[in-house]
């Protein structure tokens, strides 16, 4: 169990990138995320960005789970934009969210396979770190997406959001709510989820602002993206806190399993759920009350600015240091920030007044 602090808030919501196409689990970090680790992201040599786009490059991508919806569209939108530049896509990865040793082994696998890039979603900061580096040394161009490494493991690492953003403006959404008061909940993925840690200690800090005074951070549960655990640890909050207001879970495989138990329970229209989610998993419990608001990014985006800046980077356009820009195709011209860190865009708010608008 845990109390709350209080602090203050930072940023007002933005609804701002464009999103199509259907996702469910989530991810991501920032330079926030990592800027405790030291060290920068890991670039070598000159970049030039005149240097033509190579083709008939491949590029593998390793996200933390296969058959996973969320990382099937995440690296469709990848390998849409891989065939677009002329280079080939191949997907590997464990059936696991929370097999990290068989990352490791699918890092090795595509580096014995002497592929000219890769993009990682990290099940762990630092267990794919020594793997990583030797891909690297052997002159592979290493993207993290959705969950970020140690910055030295990777050249850059493409972030959905701000972290803070994410962490709090969930907090935010939530408190306006409740109304300020009572006691709070949140369900994670797994323990070791880069992303998802970070996004909670953006959402601890939020909650020091005095104006959160009146609300009570009870517990942080986890469900592991499984939607059986995840429908069990919502309700074993409910039934442990019986005066709890709210939960925020900022991974689509919980909201979504969350949802599911409060809208077939008493607790429907009492307690309140947000978080992240998609408009197509969440349509039916925004619709039905159980559901007020909750945010997300575009995972094809995501995928696809991965995929373009592997590119960029085995074309020697950019070598991951801050300061470098690029263009992104349709996406228009990113800049690589501290630590190598690329962010997609601010997450956009879903409510009942615009969730009709989107189809993903």
């Amino acid at each position: 169990m845990r109390k709350s602090s209080i602090r203050r808030t930072c940023a007002a919501l933005a609804a701002v990138t464009s999103l199509a196409l259907a996702a469910t689990a989530c991810g991501g970090t920032t330079k926030e995320d990592v800027e405790s680790e030291g060290g920068s992201a890991a670039a070598g040599g000159k970049a030039d960005p005149g240097a033509a786009t190579k083709k008939g490059l491949t590029v593998g991508f390793l996200p933390k789970q296969v058959n996973n919806p969320y990382f099937t569209v995440a690296d469709k939108g990848g390998e849409k934009a891989l065939k677009e530049l002329g280079s080939s896509y191949k997907e590997v990865g464990p059936s696991s969210a929370t097999d990290t040793s068989g990352q490791v082994s699918y890092v090795n696998t595509l580096t014995q396979q002497q592929v000219d890039a890769m993009a990682v979603s990290a099940q762990d900061p630092g267990a794919l770190c020594t793997a990583l580096k030797q891909a690297m040394r052997g002159g592979i161009k290493v993207v993290t997406y959705d969950s970020d490494t140690k910055p030295e493991c990777r050249n850059a690492f493409i972030s959905q959001a701000s972290a803070e953003d994410l962490g709090r403006t969930e907090v935010r959404l939530l408190a306006e709510q409740i109304g300020y008061k009572g006691q709070i909940a949140i369900l994670s993925a797994a323990q070791t989820a880069t992303n998802q840690n970070t996004w909670i200690e953006f959402m601890k800090k939020e909650l020091q602002d005095p104006e959160y005074k009146d609300i009570e951070l009870v517990e942080v549960a986890y469900g592991n993206d499984d939607a059986q655990q995840s429908f069990q640890q919502t309700q074993g909050l409910l039934q442990e806190y019986p005066k709890l207001k709210g939960i925020i879970s900022p991974t689509t495989v919980g909201i979504k399993a969350a949802a599911q138990y409060l809208s077939g329970s008493k607790y429907k229209g009492k307690v309140r759920l947000t978080g992240l989610g998609t408009p197509n998993d969440m349509r039916k419990y925004v619709k039905n009350g159980t559901v007020e608001a909750f945010e997300l990014w575009d995972p094809a985006k995501l995928g696809e600015l991965a995929a373009r800046t592997a590119v960029a980077l085995a074309s020697g356009q950019i070598t991951g240091k801050p300061g470098e820009t690029f263009e992104a195709g349709a996406m228009g011209e990113y800049t690589i920030g501290e630590d190598g860190v690329i962010a997609l865009g601010k997450p956009t708010v879903f409510d009942a007044g615009n969730i009709d608008d989107f189809d993903f």
